[in-house]
């Protein structure tokens, strides 16, 4: 038997156009009466026809997520893979299907965010980073397709963004460095015209000031350096006449190659070299030894990022135009006073 619309409502007690409602997300609806109509479409083993309903509504129930790197790359690092558990699980709630692309520069980013666009193939995008002139932002504006950057603009505050206070983050690690009596303290992130690294780096930089320190540029180092020969970088940096005591590290991936090569050179941490990361990554608090690190609430800026998303594509009332999440400081045996 070809189970109708009609049936559902007939068997819940209620009008066909409020099943239509529910199975549409509206919010129009009480949560009881959904729970019923959802009961009895369960029962009836209904199954409603998306695809003629977005054809007719011209929604797809769909949201873009942009990874700023190929897929291969991105599920190394635990913080995709925790942001993107974030932004599924508020998208499954509202009943919205989640689509990966990835770029490898910024022009496969512009490039995969236009044919999602041009195509109506999502009802709106998240993005995982902005940089300085961000040409991918400056596209969505211009389309007027609806998006949430997780991360911030720094020449368009007002659309609508999640963040940390990266910043502040910075400034928090680099002065809990400096309580605990470090002064010469190095800095290892990433590339500047990301924002998020040009913000940390600030911070780094503003806690040094208000003790009186300039950073010391050969203690100032890029994650790609890491990357590609972490063993390298980090006997040049050790090897140095006058070396830091202490590193502020961009996330903990790095902070994990850091220790490695730290080790296998005959440098031990926390006696030689004090480090402290960000991100929080699950791995942090068991490696040899655990990490210092930076709780950013990765999974809430994935949830918040989708939850005002949705609002944007739905043309609900928005709040607020950047959200805010707060993090907290994690130390942990990786950072303790010079010499321990």
């Amino acid at each position: 038997m070809n189970v109708t619309i009609i049936d559902v409502a007939k068997k819940a007690g209620v009008s066909p156009s409020t099943v239509s409602r529910v199975i549409s997300g509206s919010t129009r609806i009480s949560a009881a009466t959904t729970e019923k109509v959802k009961a009895v479409m369960e029962e009836l083993g209904y199954h409603p026809n998306l695809m003629a309903k977005n054809l007719v509504s011209r929604t797809t129930m769909t949201i873009g997520l942009l990874l700023p790197r190929n897929a291969d790359e991105a599920f190394l690092d635990l913080f995709f893979s925790e942001v993107t558990r974030g932004i599924l699980s508020q998208a499954t709630r509202a009943g919205y299907d989640l689509l990966l692309k990835t770029g490898k520069s910024e022009q496969e980013e512009l490039e995969a965010v236009t044919r999602l666009a041009k195509g109506r193939r999502v009802d709106g995008i998240i993005l995982l980073q902005s940089r300085r002139d961000d040409t991918v932002i400056r596209y969505l504006l211009q389309e007027k397709f609806p998006f949430v950057l997780i991360g911030r603009d720094p020449e368009r505050p007002d659309i609508l963004s999640v963040d940390n206070d990266n910043v502040q983050g910075a400034y928090d690690v680099t002065r809990h460095l400096l309580e605990l009596g470090h002064r010469r303290i190095g800095y290892a992130g990433g590339p500047l015209e990301l924002v998020v690294s040009s913000d940390r780096y600030e911070g780094y930089r503003r806690a040094l000031a208000e003790s009186g320190i300039e950073p010391d540029p050969r203690w100032v180092f890029g994650a790609d350096l890491i990357r590609q020969d972490s063993t390298a970088a980090v006997r040049a940096l050790m090897e140095q006449p006058e070396r830091p005591t202490a590193l502020v590290v961009m996330d903990d991936l790095l902070a994990f190659s850091l220790l490695g090569s730290l080790s296998e050179l005959g440098w031990s941490v926390p006696g030689d070299m004090a480090v402290f990361g960000f991100n929080d990554n699950p791995m942090s608090p068991v490696s040899t030894p655990p990490v210092s690190s930076v709780d950013i609430g990765v999974y809430q800026l994935g949830l918040q990022a989708a939850g005002l998303l949705l609002k944007s594509i739905k043309n609900e009332e928005i709040a607020e135009r950047r959200v805010i999440v707060p993090h907290r400081l994690l130390p942990r045996e990786s950072s303790q006073p010079p010499g321990s």
